[in-house]
């Protein structure tokens, strides 16, 4: 059996680069955070299968939620399920140490044994600060080296770039297949935003990772290899909390 404990990735960034906005091609901050029921969805599944969770961070500093993500739009109107999500995450500041996350320095490698899974949530804030953060890379190489359930939502799967500046110097998961936040998608992204954005798919995909995205895949659909379990947006977050515990059942 797995060791009850998830760690959950966070970023620290309230914000993320946006390029060649206007005519005169400047690069601006856009605000952002972690999308909300991209963390809350599978939280609460942890939680109620009764796993431990510990916040880690970059620099430990309070995680902000996407401005966009804890709108009414964001939950289709439905008051009740974003309140619902709400209270969990005030919950998790009271008793879960939310506010203060552990630095990712501060977790050793002997520690990191006694966790049985990761799990990085999406919204845009990871593009800022995950993919090139030599401990996340250390962390994460620790999850692949065991084989250990690793679980990315949206543009959470950026954070796996970090193994590139980790103890390897290279990137772990070439050759995998994986479902981020699609390049199409983040077009869209962009007229609403009206800047350049930097594409999850495409980047992975540049590094040796096998993308499946679009009509290979249905709405909400996550892709599974070996230990790493992604998803492309916020309909997959339920679908990855539950075969996390499905893979941590049999571990």
């Amino acid at each position: 059996m797995a060791p009850k404990k998830i760690l959950i990735i966070m970023s620290d960034a309230h914000s993320f680069p946006l390029y060649n906005t206007g005519s005169d091609g400047k690069t601006v901050s856009q605000p952002s955070g972690y999308f909300l029921m991209e963390l809350a969805k599978p939280l609460k599944k942890f939680l109620d299968a009764g796993y431990e969770v510990t916040f880690a961070s970059p620099e430990g500093k309070e995680p902000q939620p996407d401005p966009l993500s804890v709108s009414l739009a964001a939950f289709v109107g439905n008051f009740y399920e974003r309140q619902r999500e709400l209270d969990l995450i005030e919950r998790m500041k009271k008793e879960n140490g939310f506010t203060s996350p552990r630095t990712f320095s501060s977790i050793s490698d002997d520690e990191l044994k006694s966790y049985g899974a990761v799990f990085i949530p999406g919204g845009h804030a990871p593009l800022s600060d995950l993919g090139d953060n030599p401990e996340l890379g250390r962390i994460l190489l620790h999850f692949h080296s065991n084989q250990k359930p690793t679980g990315a939502l949206c543009h959470g799967p950026w954070a796996f770039l970090s193994t590139k500046y980790g103890p390897q110097n290279e990137f772990a998961y070439k050759g995998y297949k994986m479902t981020s936040w699609s390049d199409a998608e983040e077009k869209f992204m962009e007229t609403i935003f009206r800047g350049e954005i930097d594409k999850v798919e495409g980047t992975l995909r540049e590094n040796g990772v096998e993308m499946i995205e679009g009509l290979a895949k249905s709405i909400g659909s996550i892709t599974v290899d070996r230990e790493v379990i992604t998803g492309d947006n916020p309909m997959a977050a339920n679908g990855i909390g539950d075969k996390m515990l499905e893979m941590l059942a049999v571990e």
